[in-house]
C-alpha cells in the first residue's frame, strides 16, 4: 500500500506501467465536475470509477481485495477512514466474485484517513476498506483508477 498527497506521484510512476498512465490522467483532470461513473483509459486495462456515497459505521463495511486491478483511489471532496491489512490467510466473509474482481474479508485492520488531494495504491490481495466515517457520515468523492496488475500480458 502506498499513501500520499498527489503533488508527490512522480515518486510512484515507475512501480508499474499502468499507474504512471493513471496518475498523468489524475494529474490533468479536474474531477469535481465529473458525474459519477465509469471512464475508459485504455479498455479493460485501465478505467476510472467516480464515486459519490454517504460514508459509513466501520460494522458496516468489510475489508475488501482485488486479484485482478490494482486500485489508485483518490479524494476528490469530502474525507473518510480507511481500514488496511496485509493478506496473510484472513477468513473470507464472502468469496471472490470474478467478474466484479473482489472478495470480502473478516480482519483486523489498522485504519488512517483519505483527504482531499490524498491518495492511496492498493495493490492486489491487500485488504482496504474503504468507506467509513470520520466522526459523522458525510457525502464523499472520490475517483478510483483500476489498473490491471498484469498490464504487459494483456494484448
Amino acid at each position: 500500500m502506498v499513501l500520499d498527497r498527489i503533488e508527490n506521484v512522480a515518486l510512484y510512476e515507475s512501480l508499474h506501467p499502468g499507474i504512471k498512465t493513471a496518475f498523468d490522467f489524475i494529474n490533468k483532470t479536474d474531477f469535481s465536475s465529473f458525474l459519477p461513473g465509469k471512464y475508459e483509459l485504455e479498455g479493460d486495462k485501465i478505467f476510472v470509477l467516480v464515486n459519490e456515497y454517504e460514508t459509513k459505521k466501520a460494522s458496516e463495511t468489510y475489508p475488501e481485495a482485488h486479484r485482478k486491478y490494482i486500485d489508485i483511489q483518490l479524494m476528490v471532496s469530502g474525507s473518510e477512514k480507511f481500514g488496511y491489512a496485509a493478506f496473510s490467510g484472513q477468513k473470507v466473509q464472502s468469496e471472490y466474485n470474478l467478474i466484479k474482481d473482489i472478495a470480502f474479508f473478516n480482519s483486523e485492520v489498522d485504519f488512517f484517513e483519505l483527504n482531499p488531494g490524498m491518495f492511496a495504491i492498493f495493490f492486489k490481495n491487500e485488504l482496504h476498506q474503504p468507506g467509513i466515517f470520520i466522526g459523522k457520515p458525510e457525502t464523499v468523492k472520490k475517483v478510483v483508477v483500476k489498473v490491471l496488475a498484469n498490464f504487459l500480458e494483456v494484448k
